[in-house]
């Protein structure tokens, strides 16, 4: 065991790259994955709801979107390809899940749009019409409630977040303290699988 977890910044685990597929609104995606990432070996199941039931961008979207927790890019490749005039803004503290992340960009030729950053390495100045997450349920309450404090104020005006959490791992809960104590709009989007789609706005 190396201690390494998904969230972990340099993983020490052998990457041994394999590929992944999976289909989004007819649309078929081979991207290329590796150990030491979030769900390297597969479409997460909760991503895979995510990317069903939200409202994946309309062609003609412009702006920046955020892929919050990039993992090997997933959703990153969808939002660029079912938006081709935006900007995707893939994050992740995981540096293998960011080199993935970005080969896998310029798998799907969107490489000149996906910009691939460390937290820290986002300019404060860019918000965004759309964020999509799968959240890091895992790093713990305290920091989850850390993140989505940070991240969600970055929203534009009229944007939208898009998170799926398990309904076992605290998905009604965290969809209370996000209307109770932090003032969003919450809307319970779908619930398919055991986990909930959130649709988030001001």
């Amino acid at each position: 065991m190396t201690g390494d977890h998904y969230f972990t910044a340099e993983p020490a685990t052998t990457a041994h790259p394999r590929e992944v597929e999976f289909s989004v609104a007819g649309r078929d995606y081979t991207l290329t994955s590796a150990g030491g990432v979030f769900s390297a070996d597969r479409l997460d199941a909760g991503t895979a709801v995510l990317l069903r039931k939200a409202e994946l961008p309309a062609p003609d979207t412009t702006g920046a979107l955020l892929d919050l927790g990039c993992g090997f890019g997933p959703i990153t490749c969808v939002l660029a390809d079912h938006a081709p005039t935006a900007t995707v803004w893939a994050v992740d503290v995981n540096q293998r899940a960011r080199d993935l992340t970005a080969a896998n960009a310029a798998r799907v030729g969107a490489a000149d749009r996906v910009r691939v950053a460390a937290p820290d390495d986002v300019p404060a100045d860019v918000s965004f019409a759309e964020i999509w997450s799968n959240p890091p349920i895992r790093i713990g309450k305290s920091d989850l409630h850390e993140l989505l404090r940070r991240w969600l104020p970055r929203l534009a005006p009229d944007g939208v977040a898009w998170l799926v959490v398990a309904r076992h791992l605290g998905g009604d809960s965290l969809h209370r303290w996000l209307v109770d104590e932090q003032g969003w709009q919450v809307e319970r989007q779908a619930s398919q699988k055991g986990y909930r789609v959130l649709r988030v706005t001001r």
